[in-house]
This record gives C-alpha cells, structure tokens and sequence, in this order.
C-alpha cells in the first residue's frame, strides 16, 4: 500500500541521475527540481561529484538516510540497491523506473520478485519497475513530459502503462482537464492499481481529495479489491472511469458451450465495472470525454436539448444520444414559438435548436435560459458552436462561460473550431472550464456516464437452495461437463422448473418410456457436445413410429450416447448462463434464447453475486426487451421469474463455484411459467473459485 515516504517524502535519492536529461535519470532530476521540490535531493553518480546542481555520491553505501530512492539503473543492479536503501538507509518507498523485469523473461520475473520481499521485509512501498513514476503535489517524480500543474480538484490518475499515461495527460491538458496525483505502476509488482486505490478510499477526505479517479488498467490482480473500493469511494462521492485493455481474448481458450463462446474477458470486466459503478471506457478519447463530463453538473435525466448553429453536427450527436438511450424530445408549443421569436429566420427551435451560422451571444443567452427556466423537461444542454471564420465567438464563449456557472441544469460545450476559434477556445479553457471537440464522442460518452449504475448494495439476499443436495452432487462428480441425469439432479435442487426429460440408449425402453409424454416431442442426441451443429436435434415428432427412426438416426451420430425427449413446448425462447474467469466471481448472463442468442448476440452480464435490482436492470437493457414485454400480438413472459432464475443461478454458483461453464438454452418463457428445456454444465474442482459464503 501507499505511504507517506512516497506520497510526500521529505528526502529524495535519484539513484543514476545525470547531467543528460536525454536519459530517463537525468531528465527525472530536472522534472523534481523544475517542480520546486522542498526536501533534501541527492543523487548517486560515481562519475560526478554534482548533477545538475545537486550532490552526487558516488554509491547508494555512501548516501544519507532517505525516505524515497527513484532507481534508473540497469535492472541487475537494482536489487542490491534496494536491499541496501531498505536495509541500512531506512527508505520506505522505492520507485523502479528500469525496465528488463518481468515483462522481459522469467530471470526477470525472479529479480522483480526478490525485490518485492526487500521492500516488504521493511514494510515498504515499491512503484514499478517498468514506469515512468509518479506525480504528487509533493514532487513530480517522473521522466517524461509534459507535467501538468497540480490541481487538488484535477483527476488522479492511475495507469499501468506509463506511455498512455502521457497520451492521457497530453490530451487531457488540450481539453482543459487538469490532473492532480498520476501513479504509473508499470508491472505493478508489489503495488498494484488494486493498491492504489484501496488508499485512495481509506484516506479519502471528500472536502480535499480528488474527486475523479482515472484507470487504464492492462491486469486487474484483484477484481475483488477493485470491486470494494471503487464502490466505497464512489458511494464517498468520488466519480470513477477506467480503461481495461486487453479483455477480447475469447479466441485463446476454446470455449464449448454458448456462454463460453459468448462471454469474453471484456464481458466480465463490464460487469465489474457496472457492479462498482466504474463508467467503461474503450478509449483515451473516450476516458478523457468522461472526465470532462464529471467536471460539470450530473446528468439526471435523459432528455437532452442540442443547441447549435451546426446542422450536421447537430443530428450526428442526437443519433449517438438516441443508440445510447438519452433521447432529444420534441420541443413545441407556446413558449417555442416565442423562443423563435428572438432569432434570426430561418432558425429552428424543434430540438436541435439551429439558431444558424449567424447566431449571437444574446440568442444563445435566451436559448439557454429558455432551456433553464421554460422548458422543465428538458434535462441537460448540448452547446454546439464553433466558428466559421465570419466573426470574432469571444462573446458567445464568455456568455457559455456564465451559464455553465449559474444554470442548475448541466451544459456540456462541443467547441469544434480548434483553428478558426483558437484564441477564443483558450480564453474559454482558461477560466477552468473544458471543451468537448467531437459530438459524437460526447454522445457516446455521455450515454456511458448515463447508463452506468450505481455501486451495488453490498447486502444481497440471495434465494435459499438445497445446499446439502447440491454440494453432494458437485463432491461427488468429475471435472467436465455433467451427465444429463446429474445436470437434472443440480437444476431440480436449484429450484428452477425444468422440461419433463427421457434418456434411454435401448429403443425399446426408449419407446415404452416415451408413451408417458404428450406428443408433439423434441429429440435430441446426448453426448455431443452441440447438438444443433451434428445435426442432432429434431422437433415436432408426432408418433412413436416417427421416433423410433430419428432414435436410430441419432444414434448413428459420432460421440452419442443415448436419445433425450422432451414435451415440445410452445413460447419464448430465453436463455441463461453462467462463466468462470480466473480471479473474478462468476459472470451470469441473459438473453433471448435458440439460435437468437447466435444471430443477435444480445445479451447482458452482472458479477455475482446478483441484487434483485441487478437481475431486473440485466433484463431490462436487452435490445429484445420488447419482446419479452409482448410485441404485436405476442405474448410475452413473466418477468418475475427470469428475475428469480437468475437470482437462483447467482446462489447456486455462491454454493457450487467448482462451476465454470453453464448453458440454459433455451428456457421456454410464457406468461404461466418459465421452463428449463436444454442445461449443460461444467465443472472443475481445482480452479481459484470463491467460497460460497
């Protein structure tokens, strides 16, 4: 964890600075003495007696005690620098810029893992290796440029690629956001995101810490602690948006069931992210767009007014608005037409409100004020003006300015004219204010912010299951995908209502037993493991003579075992499952069912375990929801016990988290009942699962 040394160490060693600040120490000595360190700077060169103006000894033997050493030599000498600062300098906090650790080869991997023990036998904090440091309002301890001035109110910022780190805050400072404390974390040996952030909501003082917390994360070592305290600091009042690269990897593990093909690492790491009420981002642009929303009001409602003199502009954003689910409502009536009153002709005020290419400072002060005070459902405001070249915007800017500051409603400026309104945009900026240069990535950004839950009641009520039965059937099972019969025992304890289900490999038991079920009758193939794909399902039998062909055809498949029938059922086709990601709790899915669930990919995700809320917003965001409600004619289902499926899913895997793959597909939905038609699941006993408590 974090310490005081690192955050704010009244000495600082820079172990390899030099007069070059073309080589990472050199330029890390002039970024802390350039930024009006205060403490006590030391340097380790045994070919200097001074750098840069400061004391130089020629070993690490040779220094005085320090509370922080910033290590910039090769990495095979870091270990018994560290081993020598922790051991006899009394350091506490180390910061491992060098690179050729882990992220090179396994000799790598052991150093770094010697040096995490030193640090830890002294109970220290070690950033990095393989970063590019840290920026506090103590120090700017970091080798790269630029290095943003230090705002208490600006965003810290933690990244796990120090590269990015600087794209981020290079960008960011073009819009007009400010940062405050930036942790590169590099490989993240000893210190990790998790880490960071963990103090971050332990010390959180909401009257002076940062409120906006940014994360490009490349691992997430600890789901679990990212989960607790991004939750805990978010429901202190900070605001959270993260960047998880590398989460489409579905293609390196070969995924045998509908929920493994469906659900990606990217998948999880949503459903994290909407369990902890992190806005998910896939981009810096992205990121910094959401950062730049947190900066103003919070957006309450859904209903958007684009204010503009652009066109074009104007209906590319309400398109992104609408794929996002805010919408940019009609406005008419009395107070529109007095509204259109005050602008030019040929200005439009329906929503998008064109007030044309000619509009002034005083049109868009009524537009906005109309917006305030007249039209009450209108939610938030979009201000779209940039310039073309006709006339100075310095006044249309200045009014924005103003109102950004005295409406209660928020306003969000896309000020695109980055060459023709320069110096206005500057002004603009300079007044603490930040711009949005693209509209359709505000809208994105903006439905993301909307969309995104907040954190889940840590207080979950979970069905109570048959615990005993079902921790008898998993202790007694093998690795691998279950029998039908011990897949039927596991559903039945659940207390999810399943298909009446026959399986026989003799025909003449199968045709006996048969005669228990009402045709029409569904036969498929057991053994395989995609049914559809051998060709191996087959509906609408309506006689034992029938069946008794297709139990032969069946039969005839490679890999099959035995025939199962089942009563066709009439009614919705839903689908529910389940996934194990390595370090996470389980990921539960829904979705429209059969082959729609292939065709469409619609389907939502929530980390168990899983609020009667989180189960009823998962179903609720499906783009099918419509049909679930009923459409045209069509009966829908009762959404109540999907809701109950899903909660009984969520408690079974809390019981059973040997679990690592489960399909329900289809489950018949209807209005009377929800039916269990086809379940496959798979287990494996020796996998980092969590208890069941």
């Amino acid at each position: 964890m974090l310490n005081e040394q690192l955050l704010s160490p009244k000495s600082i060693a820079v172990i390899g600075a030099s007069n070059n600040i073309r080589k990472p120490g050199g330029k890390m000595l002039k970024n802390i003495i350039d930024g009006g360190y205060k403490g006590r700077l030391t340097v380790v060169n045994p070919k200097e007696k001074n750098v840069q103006g400061v004391k130089s000894y020629a070993s690490t033997e040779a220094l005085p005690e320090t509370d922080l050493a910033i290590l910039a030599i090769p990495s095979n000498y870091c270990l018994e620098a560290v081993t020598i600062l922790a051991k006899q300098k009394k350091t506490k906090a180390f910061i491992i810029i060098s690179a050729g650790f882990g992220e090179a080869d396994a000799k790598g991997s052991q150093l770094e893992k010697q040096i995490s023990e030193v640090v830890n036998s002294v109970n220290g904090c070690l950033i990095g290796p393989n970063c590019i440091g840290v920026i506090t309002q103590t120090y700017k301890g970091v080798f790269t440029s630029p290095i943003p001035v230090f705002n208490k109110k600006g965003c810290d910022l933690i990244s796990g690629s120090g590269a990015t780190a600087v794209f981020i805050m290079e960008a960011g400072m073009a819009l007009g956001v400010t940062f405050a404390n930036i942790f590169s974390i590099g490989n993240g040996s000893q210190t990790s995101a998790e880490d960071v952030l963990e103090y971050m909501d332990i010390h959180f003082d909401p009257s002076n810490d940062p409120r906006v917390k940014l994360l490009y994360l490349e691992t997430i070592k600890d789901p679990k602690k990212l989960l607790k305290h991004a939750s805990s600091l978010i429901n202190k009042g900070a605001k959270i948006a993260a960047i998880k690269a590398g989460s489409t990897k579905e293609g390196s593990r070969a995924a045998t069931s509908h929920t493994g093909a469906l659900a990606s690492s990217d998948m999880t790491v949503r459903a994290l992210f909407n369990k902890a009420g992190i806005v998910y981002c896939s981009s810096r642009e992205q990121l910094l767009s959401v950062a730049s929303i947190f900066y103003y009001k919070p957006l309450k409602g859904k209903n958007i007014a684009i204010i503009t003199h652009a066109g074009g502009s104007a209906v590319m954003l309400a398109d992104e608005l609408s794929k996002g689910g805010l919408e940019v409502p009609e406005i008419s009536g009395a107070e529109a037409q007095t509204l259109k009153g005050f602008l030019y002709p040929g200005s439009s005020v329906g929503n998008p409100i064109d007030f044309l290419a000619t509009g002034t400072a005083e049109q868009l002060s009524i537009i906005i004020d109309y917006c305030e005070h007249k039209f009450n459902f209108i939610d938030a405001m979009v201000v779209v003006f940039g310039s073309p070249g006709l006339f100075d915007v310095e006044n249309v800017y200045n009014v924005l300015s103003v109102k950004l500051d005295i409406c209660t409603k928020p306003i969000f400026p896309v000020l695109p004219s980055v060459i023709n309104a320069q110096k206005e945009i500057q002004t603009f900026l300079a007044k603490g204010n930040v711009n949005f240069p693209d509209e359709v990535v505000l809208g994105k950004a903006l439905a993301q912010v909307y969309n995104t839950p907040e954190p889940a009641s840590e207080e979950i009520k979970t069905p109570l299951l048959d615990t005993l039965q079902i921790r008898s059937i998993i202790n007694t099972a093998s690795n691998g995908y279950l029998d039908p019969e011990t897949t039927g025992q596991l559903i039945d304890a659940s207390g999810i209502s399943r298909v009446l289900e026959i399986v026989e490999n003799s025909k003449t038991a199968f045709l006996s037993a048969i005669k228990k079920i009402d045709f029409p009758l569904v036969l498929k193939v057991v053994g395989p493991i995609h049914k559809s794909d051998a060709k191996g399902v087959h509906l609408n039998i309506t006689s034992s003579e029938e069946a008794a062909v297709i139990f032969d055809q069946l039969m005839e498949i490679e890999d099959a075992v035995a025939v199962m029938a089942q009563p066709q059922l009439v009614g919705l086709e839903l689908f529910v499952g389940v996934v194990k990601e390595p370090g996470f709790d389980h990921t539960i899915l829904c979705g429209l069912g059969g082959i729609f669930i292939e065709v469409l990919n619609d389907v939502a995700a929530g980390l168990s375990p899983i609020s009667r809320k989180e189960a009823t917003t998962m179903i609720q965001s499906l783009r099918g929801y419509k049909l679930l409600q009923g459409l045209r004619g069509k009966e829908g289902i009762q959404e109540s016990q999907l809701i109950d499926i899903i909660l009984r899913l969520s408690a079974l895997v809390r019981i059973a988290p040997e679990i690592v793959e489960m399909d329900i597909n289809p489950l018949i939905g209807t209005k009377r009942a929800i039916t269990a038609v086809d379940v496959r699941i798979k287990i494996e006993k020796d996998l980092d699962a969590p208890t069941s408590n």
